[in-house]
């Protein structure tokens, strides 16, 4: 069957990416590979993937190989200066999970926001009583390569659609 909208998608693939600085293209590094022991599969037409991402495998199917090119617009955008902010530290307490060595510079911090949306934030700086944080996609800026093929592709069951994620991928989340 083909991908279209509401069919849960099973994808193998090497995403590499790269960033283009004052002209000079960097060059590709990978940042992700799923195989055939961990594909990743999402629910078409509700991924939380880029927009262009899916439309690029609709109508594809199982088996089929893919190889595209997201540029940093239609992947991630460009950095928003609006998502770095400071933090005071004592929201990173033992009692909440976090270690102190989770704040070092340059880690990225699991965090939950408001709606209990898995984000992630990069430490940027350590400035003593508040922390700097820069919640931007860890991606963003950058162009995304994929290369891959279509693992499987079947229809979503209604509680899938109901619930916009593929069930038991990431047990139960309400």
């Amino acid at each position: 069957m083909k991908i279209t909208q509401n069919t849960i998608v099973g994808l193998t693939y090497e995403l590499k990416v790269s960033k283009e600085e004052e002209e000079v293209e960097s060059a590709p590094f990978s940042v992700e590979v799923r195989d055939e022991e961990d594909p990743f599969y999402f629910l078409f037409g509700n991924s939380g993937l880029p927009e262009k991402f899916e439309e690029l495998l609709a109508g594809k199917k199982q088996g089929e190989s893919f190889e595209f090119t997201l540029t940093a617009e239609e992947a991630y955008g460009q950095a928003d200066d609006d998502m770095i902010m400071s933090l005071p530290k004592d929201q990173f307490s033992q009692e909440r999970g976090f270690e102190a060595s989770m704040l070092e510079e340059g880690n990225f911090l699991p965090l939950v926001d408001e709606n209990g949306y898995q984000m992630q934030a990069k430490v940027l700086k350590d400035l003593g009583e508040e922390v700097l944080l820069d919640f931007n996609h860890p991606l963003v800026g950058f162009d995304l390569h994929f290369e891959g093929e279509i693992h499987e592709v079947r229809e979503a069951t209604a509680e899938e659609i109901a619930h916009g994620h593929v069930h038991g991928e990431h047990g139960h989340q309400h």
